[in-house]
């Protein structure tokens, strides 16, 4: 899980020539074109294996795909083009805690005392490493914080719910249905805002590295580890993300880091490195599950 969501820390290193070329619905509709592509020969029998399952794992798909994959990096995007950056940065280290509700409510997760030992610092460190001066800082504009928060929300959703159709689904099939039913809502998101679907061939490797990388390869690991990881504890994993995006921004970008950024990033590292480590080595989990998952492959 922090494997993959360290590669989605690769995402601003790549996306970042592309922002200055083309709009932001644009660039999510042809990371799900490129993804679907790749993916296009295993879709029919991860339709067929969705098709024996019951009426909660279509829902978990379609919540994926349309929320999670496409949706949720719409209103992220638009929330830094209505207000201040600062605020949805703020407002998506509360992804953690939307997804520990959503797995005690849907999955019936249950977390021990000790799991705030990790979670509060790792949460900490987050905030440390994404705001230079982690003590200026203002949340303001209702509409900029609902859009954060509506994307956080999302995110949340598509881990548990990740967990979910992890129980019936081979990993392989719930990357494919993920993209595909992202695919048209993310379309429909260019249509809605006007923005061009041709975006010229010079932008090609660009936009295919950036879908293969953070995207398919990723995800592909990230749905491998879901099946034996509970949701309360992947939550915390991905956490992984803005240490890895703050080293790449240090050395590839020429971003300079505070000491508490630098603070931030040490705590973040230890904190899901010691959670894994409690986790495979200690007899009392702090996140208490029910049965294992198992997939037929």
């Amino acid at each position: 899980m922090a494997i993959a969501a360290a590669l989605w820390g690769t995402d601003g290193l790549l996306r970042l020539p592309l922002a200055g070329e083309l709009p932001a619905a644009s660039v999510v509709f042809w990371e799900h074109v490129i993804v679907v592509l790749f993916l296009l020969p295993f879709l029919p029998s991860a339709l067929r294996a969705l098709a024996r399952c019951g009426w909660r794992e279509w829902i978990a798909v379609l919540v994926i795909g349309g929320g999670a994959s496409a949706l949720a990096t719409a209103l992220f995007t638009a929330a830094f083009q209505t207000g201040d950056p600062v605020t949805p940065l703020v407002l998506q280290k509360l992804q953690p805690l939307f997804a520990m509700l959503a797995a005690f409510v849907v999955l019936g997760e249950r977390l021990r005392a000790g799991y705030l030992l990790f979670a509060v610092p790792a949460l900490v460190g987050a905030w440390l490493l994404a705001f230079a001066d982690p003590l200026q800082v203002q949340v303001s504009a209702l509409r900029t914080a609902l859009l954060a928060l509506g994307a956080a929300a999302l995110w949340a959703g598509g881990t548990v719910l990740g967990r979910l159709v992890s129980a019936k689904l081979r990993p392989r099939d719930v990357t494919a249905l993920r993209f595909s039913v992202g695919l048209p809502v993310a379309a429909v998101i260019v249509a809605a805002q006007g923005s061009p679907f041709a975006v010229g061939w010079d932008n090609a490797l660009g936009l295919v590295l950036l879908a293969v990388v953070p995207g398919l390869l990723a995800l592909s690991l990230y749905y491998v580890g879901m099946q034996a990881t509970p949701a309360a504890r992947a939550t915390l994993a991905e956490l992984a993300f803005p240490a890895t995006a703050a080293i790449i921004s240090v050395t590839v970008l020429d971003a300079a880091l505070s000491a508490t950024q630098w603070l931030g990033l040490a705590v973040v590292v230890c904190s899901v490195t010691a959670l894994g480590w409690h986790e495979r080595s200690r007899p009392d989990p702090v996140v208490v599950t029910g049965e294992p998952v198992k997939v037929k492959t």
